[in-house]
């Protein structure tokens, strides 16, 4: 879809900008966490894939297979979204928030106990679900997870309104997606803080927003008039 649906009145609950907003702070959280913890990235499997193989052409094969686990889990944690999305329909995005809240309580309960291989898998999974199930904002492609795409769509839509002839809601579009991509960053820069402040409290914090996500998709109707 090419323009926020907000001429058609009614925007699905887990695509409310309050919710991808808290999904993206998050997510930028997590990666930070993962990248200080683990040396691998939850989110950006792109980045993973790089230094598997930039690794691995050099030979060095013990740091390229400390990457493959985190694209395993990804790639397991798409799987399970496309299950939920079948199994739960229009109560996936809470069913998923829900697992990722308590697969982070775990890891962070067990931060000083859980191998980096096993902190790694659950956070890459419940980083997979979440980019698979919350993939809008107002009826736009979005993600929650990394900034590429929002960041390009912030672009060219300054790009048309300033060119001239840009549909209704354009100026807003690209407010929410940078808004996306800085929060994003502010995520990752508080993630970066805790995790080397208070490491075994870090994860507390990321789960405190999607409480309030779980909160907001559960006490919101399925459409909110907008």
């Amino acid at each position: 879809m090419s323009t926020l649906n907000i001429a058609a009145g009614a925007v699905r609950r887990d695509e409310t900008v309050e919710i991808v907003l808290l999904l993206a702070f998050a997510g930028g959280f997590i990666d930070a966490y993962t990248w200080i913890i683990h040396g691998v990235l939850a989110n950006a499997q792109t980045a993973n894939v790089i230094f598997l193989w930039v690794n691995a052409m050099a030979g060095d094969w013990t740091k390229a297979l400390h990457f493959v686990p985190p694209i395993l889990a990804f790639t397991a944690g798409i799987v399970m979204a496309a299950w939920l999305r079948r199994a739960a329909g229009e109560r996936a995005s809470a069913l998923s928030v829900l697992v990722e809240i308590v697969f982070l309580i775990v890891i962070g309960i067990l931060h000083n106990r859980v191998p980096d291989v096993a902190g790694t898998l659950g956070i890459s999974m419940v980083a997979a679900m979440q980019s698979a199930i919350f993939i809008k904002v107002e009826g736009a492609a979005c993600s929650t997870v990394m900034i590429t795409g929002n960041m390009r769509q912030t672009v060219e839509n300054i790009f048309a309104v300033a060119y001239g002839g840009a549909p209704l809601g354009t100026l807003r579009k690209s407010a929410i997606f940078f808004a996306l991509c800085a929060v994003f960053g502010c995520g990752a820069a508080a993630g970066a803080f805790a995790t080397e402040t208070v490491p075994s409290l870090a994860l507390g914090i990321p789960v405190i927003a999607l409480l309030i996500v779980l909160l907001r998709c559960e006490a919101t109707p399925r459409e909110v008039v907008t």
